[in-house]
């Protein structure tokens, strides 16, 4: 048996803080939190203070380490991305294709196969497109934009099957509510976003199955007091996760601590990156469908857009939107860690992630006290 015990940090276990404890790991799996005077023998990993979390899960990762996955869908891009967000914290990610050629997401699927079988922090595959609506496409390709078909339906099916965890985001406008419920009961997970949808439309497909939102508040219909829109929608409807983008840029900060507050039931809000190429990366630019996007500075963290001003992703790490959650949402940091650990995975139902438990996955990230990454594990080695 291959045992590591970690001692001299706060451990936070998903739920809750242990302090003056021990985090014992066996065989890549969490054995156990112990006293400090109850230790078996094993490897000791001492920590100089900070706090010991799961690491955190990002659903939503369009590039990193200097790479785009719509650049080269394949497996190797998909490790690169994973690669560049570690160093952040991230330790399990859906590496996410925004829309493209019909030959572009076959690829990704494939490759999507291969790069989940290895254990280099790539959890599933995220379909940002390209059933989107044109009036909502934000740094998309309009002319891509499509309805969903039953084949693609089929292809979504089989695809999921083979890759375990698939998020598709559409748009409610060119899915049917027939087809979100035969994709979300064979474990597909919907969510509506780049969407300009009624209210209605949104809660008819969260009924049937859709599971959340994409990027509350960005690229869709906004909250009106007659009209609520699919953000009001997402709000309202206690089943319905919704991924937030934490930077300074993307939302203003009393819509979140709004969003927050009044977010009721199992459905959270929960982080996510939307991280195009530049993190982990020292570049300045890049393109995307033809067209250059380069980085802008900003007052939390920088920003990435077209030559128009259209933001095209973000230049965010989860590590900073964690920081970013404490210092303008007035939120603890034990709520800003579960929104990068457990909600996620509780949103895309990944069993054995995104908590410290017996049992679970040893996929395990330190902070020191500022909240910065010292150090990251998955299945208990140090990446």
């Amino acid at each position: 048996m291959s045992r590591k015990i970690f001692t001299g940090a706060r451990i936070f276990d998903g739920e809750r803080f242990h302090d003056e404890r021990a985090l014992i790991v066996s065989d890549g799996r969490i054995e156990t939190i112990a006293a400090l005077n109850d230790l078996p023998e094993g490897e000791r990993i001492v920590l100089d203070g900070g706090v010991l979390s799961a690491g955190f899960i990002d659903a939503q990762v369009n590039g990193g380490g200097g790479r785009m996955l719509n650049d080269e869908p394949s497996a190797d891009s998909m490790y690169i991305i994973a690669d560049g967000h570690r160093r952040y914290g991230t330790t399990a990610l859906l590496p996410t294709l925004i829309t493209d050629t019909a030959d572009a997401t076959k690829a990704a699927i494939e490759a999507a196969k291969d790069a989940v079988k290895t254990n280099r922090g790539v959890a599933g595959l995220h379909l940002e497109g390209p059933h989107l609506a044109p009036a909502r496409k934000g740094a998309h390709l309009a002319s891509l934009m499509r309805p969903v078909e039953d084949s693609d339906v089929k292809a979504f099916i089989a695809a999921r099957e083979a890759i375990g965890t698939l998020l598709v985001t559409m748009a409610a406008e060119q899915v049917s509510v027939k087809q979100v419920q035969e994709l979300a009961e064979a474990g597909v997970t919907v969510s509506i976003g780049h969407s300009d949808c009624t209210s209605e439309q949104a809660e008819e497909r969260f009924d049937a199955g859709a599971r959340g939102v994409t990027h509350l508040f960005n690229a869709m219909s906004q909250m009106g007091h007659r009209a609520p829109g699919l953000v009001g929608a997402a709000i309202d409807h206690p089943a319905t996760w919704c991924g937030v983008i934490a930077d300074g840029h993307h939302v203003d900060p009393k819509a979140l601590r709004t969003a927050l507050r009044a977010k009721c039931g199992e459905g959270k809000l929960f982080l996510v990156s939307d991280a195009m190429s530049l993190v982990g990366s020292d570049k300045d630019s890049f393109t995307l469908n033809g067209r250059t996007v380069h980085r802008e500075s900003g007052s939390f963290c920088s920003k990435v857009v077209l030559a128009d001003g259209t933001l095209a992703g973000s230049d965010v790490d989860m590590a900073s939107s964690i920081r970013y959650c404490t210092t303008y949402l007035d939120l603890t940091l034990a709520e800003a860690l579960r929104m990068a650990t457990l909600y996620p995975a509780r949103f895309l139902r990944l069993e054995g992630y995104g908590q410290l438990l017996p049992g679970y996955r040893a996929d395990v990230v330190h902070l020191n006290d500022k909240t910065e990454v010292t150090a990251a594990w998955i299945s208990g080695e140090r990446k």
